[in-house]
């Protein structure tokens, strides 16, 4: 594992959505902190909307500066076809960007049917995907470094 102290993270959250995004954010910072690693050594880029994300991911990506990118988010349902077209761009969107610029980008962008379950998965104490995101990425960057 390398040195937490020289761990640099990103994560790209939308601020639609913002009592998801923001209760994820917290809890990730709280582990990265029990992790050793820094508030200084994440960079949180805030966009939009949950379609925005992928693009500033590939950027981020494309810069090499960071270890692991994490991605927050939740697009919710609605009565049209637009929820299955940002949920789907937004995956592929980040899952190339991961592929082409060999970074681990871990994803917690969820398409949800009920804003309730989003809030649940970002607040609940066992089980919280902000939590989940911070020691998947820290495993993600030991394995790196081992490969």
């Amino acid at each position: 594992m390398p040195n937490s102290k020289k761990i640099r993270v990103a994560i790209v959250s939308s601020t639609f959505r913002r009592e998801v995004s923001d209760n994820l954010e917290k809890n990730c910072l709280k582990t990265f902190a029990k992790n050793g690693v820094a508030k200084s050594q994440v960079k949180i880029y805030r966009v939009p909307g949950s379609l925005e994300i992928p693009f500033v991911v590939k950027k981020l990506a494309r810069s090499k500066k960071f270890d692991a990118i994490i991605t927050f988010g939740a697009i919710v349902k609605g009565k049209t076809y637009h929820f299955e077209q940002i949920a789907n761009e937004c995956v592929r969107g980040c899952m190339d960007a991961s592929w082409q610029y060999e970074i681990p980008v871990i994803f917690e962008v969820w398409a949800v049917y009920d804003l309730k379950d989003a809030i649940q998965r970002a607040t609940r104490k066992t089980e919280n995907k902000g939590v989940e995101a911070a020691l998947t990425a820290l495993a993600m960057i030991k394995l790196m470094h081992e490969v």
